[in-house]
């Protein structure tokens, strides 16, 4: 059985005053909006917040400069983050291309494609998404249908892909495509860059219980994008994917979606709190704690150059477990009137419906868990 070692998260010596810059940043910039946008905030979509952002240095953060980047430390990126989602900052626009579609470009990307996209990913004024699911497949993602036919002009895209976060805003797509019929569902698959405002692509918003838009189903009708719009290598996009998606599952959102209610909670018990309060929310902030240290062990490894797929697969799967008891046992011991109108039951309220998405998206329990067993040699 395989074991893994505890990468420690040595924070850096200016830790504290990255904490204190970016506060005082937050302080003048962040949107004063309703609280309940502050939970799940990665979700919510400034793009004049991400701008600010990006100038103040906060985006990019460990690219190269010649792309736009900043050149700092791996820990250093992780500090901010855990300071904007803690505060509940509307982080959503530039969430994707700052996590994910930046670092594979600086990975697999070509010189071309990293001077054409990072400077703007870095600036906080251009946004991507994720072109991972589609209909029919649920979590399984090998079984990509929506396919890419390489021609003489370039590539020839057609299908749909669904449930896509920021679609709507975003200036591209990072897409997972079938490139070649195989076998294999794992093989044959190719990632590509794809300009949203190309001839033959359709967004339509899918909206969610709340009246909210931020998902969308994209449709590709014979798209034709350039041959440099490929991403890689030609067939291993599901090891590029994969990839990408280990970037997604070990974060401090994973811990940090239900913070804005934990945090009211705290702020509105006073001295006052009975026994059961006190002792509920004791095991919140124990149990927070210990996936924050997780958390922290995974970036720390990311820093290193290890790849921990199969620790941010525990760290998503033990963080959606908290962040969805959560609601769950504050209602139980606060016993609150979810119709009062007060900002406490709205956010108790909009958490206790949204929380059941935060096993799906990244993957969902099960796929994580099969993940996670193959990685511990037990199938």
């Amino acid at each position: 059985m395989q074991t893994f070692a505890v990468h420690p998260f040595e924070a850096p010596e200016n830790a504290q005053s990255i904490r204190s810059d970016l506060r005082a940043f937050l302080a003048q910039h962040q949107p004063d909006k309703d609280p309940v946008l502050r939970a799940n905030c990665w979700t919510e979509f400034d793009p004049a917040f991400s701008q600010a952002l990006g100038a103040a240095g906060y985006l990019g953060m460990l690219w190269p400069s010649q792309y736009g980047g900043h050149e700092r430390l791996p820990l250093e990126r992780y500090i901010v983050l855990e300071e904007l989602l803690a505060a509940g900052a509307p982080v959503g626009a530039h969430w994707i291309a700052d996590r994910q579609t930046g670092p594979l470009l600086l990975r697999y990307g070509t010189e071309e494609q990293r001077e054409k996209y990072l400077p703007g990913f870095a600036a906080g004024t251009m946004y991507a998404c994720i072109g991972l699911s589609e209909p029919g497949s649920g979590s399984d993602l090998a079984s990509v249908r929506s396919s890419a036919r390489k021609t003489d002009a370039g590539w020839v895209l057609s299908g749909q892909k669904v449930w896509t976060t920021g679609a709507h805003i975003s200036h591209a797509m990072l897409a997972l495509m079938r490139s070649e019929e195989s076998s294999e569902r794992q093989s044959g698959l190719s990632q590509f860059l794809i300009d949203l405002d190309l001839p033959g692509i359709t967004i339509r918003p899918i909206i969610d219980m709340f009246g909210t838009h931020h998902f969308n189903e994209v449709f590709f009708d014979d798209v034709l994008v350039p041959h440099g719009a490929l991403v890689g290598k030609e067939g291993e996009g599901w090891k590029q994917a994969t990839a990408e998606l280990a970037l997604e599952r070990s974060g401090p959102e994973r811990y940090l979606s239900s913070h804005a209610l934990l945090a009211a909670v705290i702020d509105s018990l006073g001295p006052d709190a009975s026994a059961e309060v006190t002792a509920t929310i004791g095991r919140l902030v124990s149990e927070m704690w210990t996936l924050r240290q997780m958390s922290m062990s995974v970036a720390a490894k990311l820093a290193s150059g290890v790849d921990p797929v199969v620790e941010a697969s525990i760290v998503k799967d033990l963080g959606n477990t908290f962040e969805q008891e959560m609601p769950l046992a504050i209602q139980a011991v606060l016993d609150a009137d979810l119709a009062d109108g007060s900002d406490l039951s709205r956010l108790l309220a909009t958490l206790l419906q949204v929380s059941p998405s935060f096993s799906l998206r990244g993957g969902t329990r099960e796929i994580l868990r099969g993940i996670i067993a193959r990685g511990l040699g037990l199938r």
